[in-house]
């Protein structure tokens, strides 16, 4: 009878668990969505948080080889 009730306890916490990650994953992503139209009514906006990439990749330690390209070739690109 305890395993049973431990059991149901477990499945019923794995479900809040589950619910919860549901709604923080819906939540990131209507942010991300708020954060992209934002950006999306300001070429500058774009070009500024281009810059702070690739400030933040340069920043880091590491090996990663960047080819930085002008964000007027991008809107090109997008035509």
């Amino acid at each position: 009878m305890q395993r049973s009730m431990a059991a149901e306890a477990e499945a019923s916490r794995e479900a809040r668990a589950k619910v919860i990650a549901a709604e923080g994953e819906q939540k990131a992503s209507r942010q991300l969505k708020e954060a992209a139209d934002v950006i999306a009514e300001s070429p500058i906006a774009l070009q500024l948080r281009y810059l702070q990439t690739l400030t933040q990749i340069s920043a880091e330690k590491n090996s990663t080889i960047v080819f930085p390209i002008p964000v007027e070739l991008l809107s090109l690109v997008k035509r």
